[in-house]
């Protein structure tokens, strides 16, 4: 009665799929609905337009100001007056402020290059959702065929035991076999109900059925080697081009924080007006100043220099932080180059072990016929043929997730590079 309704599960399961097949989502689409709700791609969205407008933030430093300020006064006999001041300064020389601008322009670029690696970086969380999606179906889909085929065992032992053709120790096997591949069909789909919420994760809602790669998909080729590859990286990968102006705004941090000695100069316009009854009408009027302001900062308790100082230690920061990417990024090419590379033969071997495993399935069958296979030959041999099965299916998995971490690494992941895995899956 249980593997009964078991059976019924899987029909129900397989009309369920050939129902949706026609609405599966395809890579593509799937990024369509990631790159409007990734909420990663727009908190990098967010912080890059935040740097922009500290952009105009410390322009405005350099542009003028005006301000006005009203003064309500009372003398003791009781007369009351008021002074309205407008002041409008501008700018001359001010090469801190100057700096500071440099370097809010310099961050602002590193903040769109990261928004650049965020938008590289959410490609690959897709295309790891979305095959690691397919995984766990695979990894389900070799679990119930392990169940379905022990069950099938399980009968055909209890069959021959009645009929005084084997021991129940055969049957018993069997079962244990079978219950085995139970306790791994519920773990696959727990894994699977899990690969289908880190979709949902990046989507914003519940992934549809999404299409699978090729039966038939062969490796993909690679134009350059690895010391190629490694070199476009480091000058295109959008993370170390932003480290490369963070290092420059540290420079220009440095130098706005030692302009803080250097003298600043001004230009001032400045008028009061006077009104009210303790104002004498010689000094009733609107008088008018204009003022060629030099400062020099003389002393400032140390704050100055402790600021340039601080500014040094972080660009040093800043330039190993550079570095290490450097090589983390060297290192993640060369080895998601020769996982593309070795992609190939690793298709080929896993190919050659599924019709391996065949063919040995199929001589166990005959020989548990003509009595020379055991009962156990059988059960390692179904189970072996769809362990090569699934490993073949994980191997071309892994194969287009190595080819897309590459040009991440690169630097050239782009909506090109989903488009071209986009046709590697089925229609």
């Amino acid at each position: 009665m249980r593997a009964g309704a078991r059976r019924a599960s899987v029909l129900l399961a397989s009309l369920l799929c050939l129902n949706t097949a026609a609405h599966a989502d395809d890579l593509l689409q799937v990024w369509a609905q990631a790159r409007a709700a990734d909420p990663l791609l727009r908190q990098a969205a967010a912080l890059s337009g935040a740097q922009q407008a500290s952009v105009g933030v410390a322009r405005a430093a350099l542009l003028p100001q005006w301000s006005l300020r009203r003064d309500e006064l009372r003398d003791q006999g009781g007369n009351r007056s008021h002074t309205t001041t407008s002041s409008i300064s501008q700018a001359l020389v001010d090469l801190a402020a100057l700096s500071t601008w440099d370097a809010s322009r310099s961050q602002a670029s590193a903040e769109a290059e990261r928004l650049a690696a965020a938008e590289q970086a959410a490609r690959q969380r897709v295309a790891e959702a979305y095959f690691g999606l397919l995984s766990a179906q695979a990894q389900l889909a070799t679990a119930r065929a392990n169940e379905e085929a022990f069950d099938r065992q399980v009968r055909e032992a209890e069959s021959r035991f009645q009929a005084g053709l084997s021991a129940q120790v055969e049957a018993d096997q069997s079962r244990a076999y079978r219950e085995l591949a139970r306790a791994s069909t519920l773990a696959a789909e727990l894994a699977l109900a899990d690969a289908r919420q880190a979709l949902a994760q990046v989507t914003g809602s519940p992934p549809a059925t999404v299409q699978p790669l090729r039966q038939s998909l062969a490796a993909q080729p690679l134009p350059d080697d690895a010391e190629a590859w490694a070199g476009r990286a480091l000058q295109a990968n959008p993370e170390l081009r932003a480290l490369q102006l963070d290092l420059q705004a540290g420079e220009q941090r440095i130098a706005a924080a030692r302009a803080g000695h250097l003298p600043t100069l001004s230009l001032a316009v400045d008028t009061t007006r006077q009104r009210g009854d303790g104002v004498p009408a010689s000094a009733g009027g609107t008088p008018t100043q204009v003022a060629l302001r030099l400062s020099l900062p003389l002393f400032a308790g140390g704050a100055t220099s402790a600021a340039a100082e601080r500014a040094v230690l972080q660009r040093e920061a800043v330039r190993e932080q550079m570095e290490a990417g450097r090589r983390a990024v060297q290192r993640e090419v060369r080895a998601q180059h020769l996982a593309v590379a070795q992609g190939a033969a690793q298709l080929q071997a896993a190919q050659a072990a599924v019709e391996a495993a065949e063919r040995a399935l199929s001589s166990t069958r005959a020989g548990l016929t003509l009595g020379t296979r055991s009962t156990t030959d059988l059960l390692l041999a179904i189970q072996t043929l769809t362990a090569a099965q699934n490993a073949q299916t994980q191997a071309r998995h892994r194969h287009v997730l190595a080819l897309l971490a590459l040009h991440r690494a690169a630097g050239s992941l782009g909506d090109a590079e989903l488009a071209a895995v986009n046709t590697l899956l089925e229609n």
